[in-house]
């Protein structure tokens, strides 16, 4: 339970939290000589550095730093706010004062009646949650104008201060007879015995309460590079602040691990802490009753991570970690460190239960909730599929220059993720993998890594040429942020430009899991198609133009290198795999529907959301390339080599989760797929196609659901989708469409995957039926390779084989039909033409195999193979 008390009466060793840092205030300190028990800013005893230290956020990151002891806004724009975020002003009709020193930088501003910099009180988010209050918190300002006037609101001061010189701001309040009166005094010294005085009477009482912030301010038009104000010596007392120390956030913020074939590799997420020469980053490790340093990394200076490897792994049980670092600050050394779990691993015979996200804008932050009901399911392992946030999280859109400016603006956005979301993947590993969003594009072809020029454009100009529009530094910093912890890259050569790459694959719990990069190879459609398609942002705008008569194009989709991966990675099966899926940024059809003419998505954030129940008439598929649908050739291609594996796909990306059977010559021939929600929703997508008469649903499903194929003519077989409707809760643009997460259980023992499909706000312990329609839904491991035998060989008698796998090869190909572990005493290979195939039976314990050549259909179904490895 978060523990809040006022200001006067805390006392800072009485926390207890688990993860809570144990050392107290460090950029704050507390006042031990005033009658009320205050707080002043320490920054005087910090380093000059990037950031403002574990008690503050600033809005933007790239905005605040501290130089000389001050906090210094390093710019001169609209909104620039520095909240603290351990104390709040409370519900209690208590008063309080504060006090600060401000030195106006911005000389041409000077006179300037809409810029203003001082407090601000009260801040409020959309929801009551000291987070969301300190990105999007409006709250009363008061401070002094670019004018020398004080100001409370919309009041002003007759008379003027002297910005040349530092101004000292104090703010007190008094409560009488239900309303709260403020008083700000400012004065440019000590000396200086004529203070001007301004006072604002009448003020309601919820007005003052909320987040306290200092505040930097010039109107948009105005908006220059140069640093506006700086501010020292921030001074807050009084029995309406309530306190909350383990509200504190960084310099360590989060960490994310993965644990294959017994290494463990660790990314920590730090402030920008790189001004501090020989910085050491300790991995520990609990050990009795102390922690044991395992290793010491350096601070990346663009990502601002600290990446761990620890091969040889041999913890069978959970054992705690922490991320530890000492700072030196001006006055001592101050220890900091970040507390997480390396899970026990579950044996390969057991349960493995995932969960899936992807999605993520901030209009649900910081999410609180999603935190709470996922853990209630306890899953062992996590996926975050892509678009951890957009270009407009956090309220200010994006700065793309200069470098600095950008990695900082990536990492403001990158922070807020973590905030939400750390303590899911606090204590199990997780897979994080980047989209378009988070390298700062509506959609990405990659066209292996090339450079995509925006001096015609940002937007679809630059996006449709292919490639990347961010440096490539930028670009792996993202990377190495995102994925780094990942196991190591099947090939690691970089593509054009120096971009790195990160596909693999990850071994856990008895499950292989192929990571695939979507985007990185694709061809980008406008340079692949022909240009009577007039292609916009991946969308047709010739409605003549008919993409089906298609499919033969020289394109792209995973690329040669991703493919050649997937073929090895099918065939080859560890001991203690038993089951399979792919992970990757987006599906394999496009389960999307737009009213019939439409030529682009763009209409989708504005289209209304219906009823619950409602079918909404006139739509058609969509043709949006942005999907895995396109290249239609690449698509099947992809599939046909995934379905050899028996593996299950998991992806993001839709805003529309459904779960899906992928058909390449025949609907239901391939395997399952599920795309998860969106965790918060900008465009709520949706799928109403036309029915066409004697249309078979899926069973127990409703209209939209069974065989259907997509606007490129894909064969997809809908097993459940989640529409947005309107679900009468708020906020509605949260609620109303269809955001939430995913969960998957591997039960290897019966060899299936039980698909989840869970709205955000829905509590799976108090309503475990609250799902979306359709869900859940299980489905068995050999129905991810359902394609029609044309015959069967002989039957496999395996009761000598100790967990055999069994591999079927057609020898007038040389290809691989696909590689399944039985665990069943026998097993009769299916296969799908009249070939000769060649059946290898490897006996997974003891390292033997067993191979019968020159096999046929078994016409009459009755022949049997003895497999007996010792002969």
């Amino acid at each position: 339970m978060k523990r809040r008390s006022a200001v006067k009466a805390m006392a800072l060793t009485s926390f207890s939290t688990p993860f809570f840092f144990s050392q107290g205030f460090t950029s704050i300190k507390k006042l031990l000589s005033t009658a009320d028990s205050g707080f002043k800013s320490n920054w005087e005893n910090w380093p000059d550095m990037k950031w403002i230290g574990p008690e503050f956020w600033g809005n933007r990151l790239q905005d605040w730093e501290i130089i000389d002891g001050r906090a210094v806004c390093t710019i001169s724009g609209p909104n620039r706010a520095l909240h603290i975020l351990t104390h709040q002003l409370g519900s209690d009709n208590n008063d309080f004062q504060q006090s600060v020193i401000i030195d106006w930088n911005n000389r041409e501003l000077a006179g300037n009646a809409g810029a203003y910099a001082g407090f601000r009180l009260g801040a409020k988010g959309i929801f009551e949650d000291y987070r969301s209050a300190a990105i999007f918190g409006k709250g009363l300002d008061a401070g002094i104008t670019g004018t020398g006037q004080l100001m409370i609101g919309e009041k002003l001061s007759e008379k003027r201060l002297d910005l040349t010189k530092p101004v000292t701001l104090t703010l007190k309040s008094s409560f009488k007879q239900g309303k709260y009166s403020l008083t700000l005094s400012a004065s440019n010294g000590k000396n200086d015995k004529n203070p001007v005085v301004l006072t604002a009477e009448g003020i309601a009482p919820q007005d003052l309460q909320g987040n306290l912030a200092l505040v930097a301010n010039c109107p948009n038009k105005d908006e220059t590079t140069s640093s506006l104000v700086a501010f020292s010596d921030w001074v807050f007392q009084g029995d309406k602040i309530v306190e909350a120390a383990d509200q504190v956030f960084g310099p360590i913020f989060f960490a994310q691990y993965t644990l294959h074939k017994n290494t463990l590799k660790l990314t920590a997420q730090l402030a920008p802490l790189e001004s501090i020469s020989d910085l050491k980053v300790e991995l520990q490790l609990k050990k009795g009753s102390g922690w044991e340093t395992v290793q010491t990394s350096g601070l990346d200076p663009n990502g601002r991570i600290a990446k761990f490897r620890i091969e040889d792994w041999k913890h069978e049980e959970m054992i705690p970690y922490r991320v530890y670092v000492n700072v030196p600050l001006k006055d001592k050394t101050q220890e900091f460190s970040y507390y997480g779990e390396i899970a026990s691993q579950p044996k390969s015979s057991e349960d493995l239960k995932v969960a899936v996200f992807s999605c993520n804008a901030d209009h649900g932050f910081p999410d609180q909730e999603v935190a709470i009901h996922v853990k209630k399911h306890k899953p062992e392992m996590a996926l975050f599929l892509g678009d951890q946030f957009y270009e407009g999280t956090g309220g200010f859109g994006i700065q793309t220059s200069p470098a600095e400016k950008s990695y900082l603006d990536y990492l403001h956005k990158w922070y807020m993720f973590g905030w939400s979301y750390r303590d899911i993947f606090r204590t199990i590993p997780a897979a994080i993998i980047p989209d378009d969003h988070d390298v700062y594009h509506g959609n990405v072809w990659g066209e292996g890594g090339k450079h995509a020029p925006s001096d015609e454009g940002w937007s679809y100009v630059a996006q449709d040429q292919g490639g990347y529009k961010m440096s490539p530094e930028w670009v792996n910093m993202v990377q190495d942020c995102q994925t780094s912890h990942l196991p190591d890259a099947f090939d690691p050569t970089p593509v054009k430009q120096g971009i790195n790459v990160y596909y693999t694959d990850w071994e856990y719990g008895g499950v292989s899991f192929a990571i695939l990069e979507d985007r990185k190879f694709k061809s980008a459609p406008k340079n692949v198609l022909p240009e009577e398609a007039k292609v916009l942002n991946g969308f047709i705008q010739n409605p003549d133009f008919d993409i089906k008569k298609h499919y033969d194009i020289e394109a792209e989709l995973l690329g040669k290198r991703q493919l050649n991966f997937l073929e090895s990675w099918s065939a080859q099966w560890d001991p203690g795999v038993q089951m399979k899926a792919v992970l990757s940024q987006t599906n394999f059809c496009t389960v999307a529907t737009l009213p019939e003419g439409s030529i682009i998505d763009s209409i989708v954030p504005s289209l209304p959301i219906p009823l619950k129940g409602d079918y909404v008439e006139g739509d058609a598929p969509t043709t949006d390339m942005d999907s895995n649908g396109w290249p239609q050739k690449g698509r099947d291609e992809a599939v046909r080599i995934i379905r050899k594996s028996f593996a299950l796909h998991i992806a993001g990306d839709q805003h529309l989760a459904s779960t899906v059977q992928y058909g390449v010559d025949d609907y239901r021939d391939s395997g399952y797929a599920f795309a998860g929600p969106a965790l918060n929703n900008l465009f709520p997508r949706r799928w109403w196609p036309k029915v066409p008469e004697g249309h078979e649903p899926f069973p127990g499903g409703t209209k939209n659901t069974g065989d259907f194929e997509d606007g490129f003519g894909n064969k997809m077989t809908i097993m459940a989708v989640a529409n947005p409707y309107k679900s009468g809760f708020e906020p509605s643009r949260i609620y109303d469409r269809g955001t939430g997460y995913g969960i998957i259980t591997f039960d290897k023992e019966e060899r299936t995957m039980k698909i989840e499909c869970w709205p955000r706000n829905v509590d799976p312990i108090a309503n475990p039926e609250g799902q979306y329609d359709g869900w859940p839904i299980t489905v068995s491991q050999k129905d991810n390779y359902a394609r029609k035998a044309v015959g069967y060989l002989n039957t496999l008698n395996l009761e000598g084989v100790e967990n055999p796998l069994v591999s079927v090869y057609n020898e007038s190909t040389g290809e691989l039909e696909y590689a399944i572990p039985v665990n069943t005493s026998s097993f009769q290979p299916k296969v799908f033409s009249a070939d000769k195939h060649r059946v290898e039976v490897r006996d997974q314990n003891r390292g033997m195999v067993k191979t019968y050549a020159g096999l046929v259909i078994e016409k009459d179904q009755k022949g049997m193979i003895q497999v007996n490895m010792a002969e």
